[in-house]
């Protein structure tokens, strides 16, 4: 069913990954490949991939550790970006672009507590059958 909760911390995940497309569209690291629209284009696909499979909820969580484990890797590149920016590291002068891999990660760890949550709900039913 599209109406669960965790549906609701997917999506926000896949919002702040559509943020950062919008803005971290300066990020430039490796010269002018866009690395980050690439990464949010995968990690919006995953989303919608994993809101789309409420079924099988294995491949859910699935779906949204591969998702974290991304953002994980796109929150260091970030930090990464930030420290080899001339200037110290002042946030406002430098954007809020790691922030959203960070909400995004915390958003899927609680989708996956909801999602286990419940797993568990339809394994107790099945044992009282």
């Amino acid at each position: 069913m599209l109406q669960r909760i965790q549906t609701v911390w997917i999506f926000l995940a896949i919002l702040s990954a559509v943020f950062l497309f919008i803005t971290g569209q300066d990020f430039s690291l490796f010269g002018p490949l866009p690395i980050i629209s690439v990464i949010c284009v995968v990690l919006v696909l995953f989303g919608f991939i994993s809101i789309l499979s409420f079924k099988e909820r294995k491949r859910q969580i699935l779906l949204n550790n591969i998702s974290i484990f991304i953002n994980a890797l796109l929150l260091g590149l970030l930090a990464y970006w930030i420290l080899t920016l001339p200037g110290g590291i002042d946030f406002p002068e430098k954007g809020i672009e790691p922030l959203f891999p960070l909400l995004a990660i915390v958003f899927l760890l609680i989708a996956n507590l909801f999602i286990r949550k419940d797993d568990r709900l339809v394994k107790s039913v099945d044992r009282l059958r």
